[in-house]
């Protein structure tokens, strides 16, 4: 009997790689969110003021993922085992309950203007609107790659897409006013904004959630793990199957595993290398824990273990 741990555990995460881009969106961000609030005074455009509490919503999801990875890098301890790299995690989940906030608030907000249309400056939505995309669509360029690395760097990245379809909604809105003096327009901009919040963030809500409850990493088959598991010389069969995220980038695995007599007797280290490179090679999980038992050993096994 033993136990095996695999290799490539460190105390960083996939967002830090990427902090330098979220500083750069964090600048851009919080620009743009002066610029339209300023936009929204003088205008009296609601549609520019969401984009504006989108932006500062960003804004604040930014800084918290940048202040996750800056807490993630702190080194483990004999009380946190694997660091504070959930703190990327609780950062996304902040940002979608503020994002949940602001995307209520809108549409509540855009449903009363909607029965009671106020007069809004068109001039100042449209150069506002206009600013608003082209920074947007900057801060998109920046954090396109990145994106994909990291369940917090992807929240930042929706967001900041939604603004850009966002203040795309405020140049529609005010186009359409100046050009047939409909004021509702406006008011339906904010719903759309609204309504582009939402969803996105229930998405990013669910992946936060997900790994809070160390549901099984997407794209791993726990039954195909299993199967492959098997198919290593001298292993008998499979059992206590585990496998979970500890943040972005780093999914993590355990399981008992029944090994034939004759290869223990030659030593564990060989099979836990195969088993370490199985799940390594087919299934990119760097850090696994295996204990290998005997086949008389499952009388001590506990009925909670499958």
């Amino acid at each position: 009997m033993g136990v095996g741990h695999g290799h490539g555990h460190s105390g960083g995460t996939a967002a830090g790689a990427h902090r330098r881009r979220l500083a750069v969106v964090l600048g851009i961000t919080t620009t743009i969110l002066v610029v339209e609030i300023v936009g929204a005074l003088i205008s009296g455009s609601l549609a520019l003021l969401a984009d504006a509490g989108h932006m500062l919503t960003d804004a604040t999801g930014v800084a918290l993922t940048l202040l996750a990875i800056w807490i993630a890098q702190r080194p483990p301890s004999s009380r946190r085992t694997f660091g504070f790299q959930r703190a990327e995690v609780l950062a996304a989940l902040a940002n979608a309950v503020l994002l949940l906030g602001v995307g209520g608030f809108v549409v509540v907000e855009g449903i009363r203007r909607l029965i009671e249309p106020p007069e809004v400056a068109t001039t100042p939505m449209i150069i506002f609107g206009v600013v608003g995309m082209a920074a947007n669509a900057v801060s998109l360029l920046i954090l396109a790659r990145a994106q994909a690395d990291s369940i917090g760097i992807r929240g930042a990245f929706l967001e900041v897409m939604s603004d850009a379809l966002g203040s795309a909604a405020v140049v529609v809105a005010a186009v359409v006013i100046a050009l047939t003096g409909w004021e509702r327009a406006d008011a339906i901009a904010s719903l759309g904004i609204g309504l582009l919040i939402v969803p996105r963030t229930l998405k990013l809500l669910k992946e936060a959630v997900e790994v809070l409850l160390e549901a099984t990493p997407e794209g791993v088959d726990l039954d195909d793990v299993r199967k492959h598991l098997c198919e290593t010389p001298g292993v008998l069969d499979v059992h206590d199957l585990h496998a979970w995220t500890i943040t972005s980038g780093a999914p993590v695995l355990s399981a008992h595993v029944v090994v034939a007599n004759e290869r223990l007797e030659c030593g564990s280290g060989t099979i836990l290398d195969a088993l370490q490179r199985c799940v390594s090679g087919h299934f990119d999980v760097e850090h696994s824990t295996f204990q290998l038992e005997l086949a008389c050993h499952a009388d001590h096994e506990s009925g909670s273990h499958t």
